[in-house]
C-alpha cells in the first residue's frame, strides 16, 4: 500500500480542509466549503468515502450536503443534534476504523471551543478542529476555561512528533499576541520568523506539533511564571492556578 498522502484544502479565507488518500479513495475533515474538495477530488479522480467532523460551525461543515449528493460518504460525528448529516455518532475512547487507510482514529471530546467539540487522533496526527492552533487556541464559545485547559492538557499527554492539524491559518496573529505573553521565549521569535517565510511563498504553516506547541504556544503554557505574570498584568488580578492564567489570556487574546 502506498504511503497515505494528507493535504491541506485551502477554503474560504483562512480555513483547511484536511484530505487524505490513498490514490483511489479519499477521506477528508471538516469541509466547509465542497468546491475545493470536489475540484480536488476530480483532479485526482478520487472518491470520496468518508467525512470526519469535529464540531458544527458552519466553517466546518458547510459543505457536506453538496458531498452527500455527489458521493454519499460515510460522517462521523460528536453526538451533536446540529449536525444531522452524521451516519455515525462517536464519542470519547471510541476508534475510527478507515482500513482501507491503515489508519485508526482514537476520538478525543475536547469540549470548550463548542460544547460537543470532538478531535481525532491516529497515532500520527491529530485533527483538533477549532480547539488548538499553532501558537494559540480556540474562542470559549459554548465551553470555559477549565474546558480548554482539560482539552489542551489531553493533547500534551500526545507524543511530541505528534502532527497537529489545525483547522485556520492564524498562526502569524497567534504568534505575535504569544511574544506579547511571554516576551523572553526566543523560540516564538524563531517560530514566527519560519512562519512568515512560509507565508511569504504561499505555504501553509501546518501542520505544527506538540512539541513545538509545547515551547512556544502560551495556552499551553500557563504553569510558567512568565505567562502567569503577563496574563495577570493584563487582567489586573491575581491569579492563582493556571486555568485562571488561561482564561484571562483567552480574554486577552479576544481582544489582540
Amino acid at each position: 500500500m502506498k504511503p497515505l498522502a494528507v493535504v491541506p484544502l485551502c477554503a474560504f479565507t483562512d480555513n483547511y480542509i484536511w484530505t487524505l488518500h490513498n490514490d483511489t479513495e479519499a477521506v477528508v475533515v471538516d469541509p466547509g466549503q465542497s468546491a475545493p474538495v470536489i475540484e480536488y477530488l476530480q483532479a485526482k479522480r478520487l472518491k470520496l468515502s468518508t467525512i470526519l467532523l469535529t464540531h458544527h460551525h458552519a466553517d466546518h461543515i458547510g459543505g457536506v450536503d453538496d458531498l452527500i449528493k455527489e458521493y454519499s460518504p460515510v460522517i462521523y460525528a460528536p453526538h451533536e443534534s446540529r449536525i444531522p448529516q452524521a451516519t455515525h455518532r462517536v464519542s470519547a475512547g471510541q476508534v475510527v476504523n478507515l482500513p482501507q487507510f491503515a489508519i485508526n482514529l482514537t476520538v478525543m471530546e475536547v469540549p470548550a471551543h463548542t460544547r460537543s467539540h470532538i478531535a481525532y487522533y491516529d497515532g500520527e496526527r491529530l485533527f483538533c478542529g477549532d480547539t488548538l492552533f499553532a501558537g494559540g487556541c480556540g474562542r470559549l464559545f459554548e465551553g470555559t476555561a477549565q474546558n480548554m485547559f482539560d482539552a489542551l492538557s489531553q493533547f500534551a499527554t500526545l507524543p511530541e512528533a505528534t502532527l497537529v492539524c489545525c483547522a485556520h491559518e492564524y498562526t502569524l496573529a497567534n504568534l505575535r499576541f504569544a511574544r506579547a505573553a511571554e516576551s523572553d521565549n526566543p523560540r516564538i521569535v524563531e517560530w514566527e520568523t519560519e512562519a512568515q517565510k512560509r507565508r511569504e511563498h504561499n505555504q501553509p504553516t501546518l501542520p505544527t506539533t506538540i512539541g513545538l506547541e509545547k515551547a512556544t504556544n502560551p495556552f499551553m503554557r500557563c504553569h510558567l511564571p512568565t505567562v502567569a505574570r503577563s496574563a495577570a498584568d493584563f487582567s489586573a488580578q491575581t491569579l492563582l492556578d493556571p486555568v485562571s492564567v488561561l482564561g484571562a489570556l483567552r480574554e486577552w487574546k479576544n481582544q489582540f
